[in-house]
């Protein structure tokens, strides 16, 4: 794996990883050491010891503290990351984001407090990278 500070957070996955997949419900609170993928729709409160990923799908309603985060979907409540968090503009996150680094690309929702935790500054971006495509049948 490539540690370089510009690497993704995706790309850095380490460890175990839990996936709620898109379609499901959860209510509850959720607790995880390692790495979470959601695309479904959480109701409670949660703490991620990993990674925490949430879809474009997925809509996350309580407080959630992770190690680091990549959100696309919907987040109602507080999201406390410990390192980075990445904001892509599909992102509505409707309450705080406290982090220690916060990348956030152009259109982007953010209905609350941002806080960063270090002496960076916000980094505003443009997603340059495509989605892989699947192979079209004919």
């Amino acid at each position: 794996m490539n540690d370089k500070p510009n690497r993704r957070i995706l790309d850095q996955l380490s460890g175990t990883l839990s996936l709620l997949a898109t379609g499901s419900r959860v209510v509850g609170d959720i607790e995880t050491p390692g790495a979470l993928m959601i695309g479904c729709h959480v109701r409670g409160d949660g703490n991620v010891g990993g990674e925490l990923s949430v879809s474009v799908e997925a809509h996350w309603e309580g407080d959630v503290h992770a190690d680091s985060a990549v959100i696309a979907g919907r987040i109602t409540g507080c999201i406390m990351v410990r390192k980075k968090i990445e904001i892509a503009a599909s992102a509505i996150i409707r309450g705080r984001v406290i982090a220690a680094s916060i990348a956030m690309e152009r259109g982007a929702t953010i209905e609350g407090e941002v806080t960063v935790t270090s002496n960076q500054p916000i980094v505003e971006f443009e997603e340059k990278r495509t989605t892989p495509r699947t192979p079209q049948t004919r």
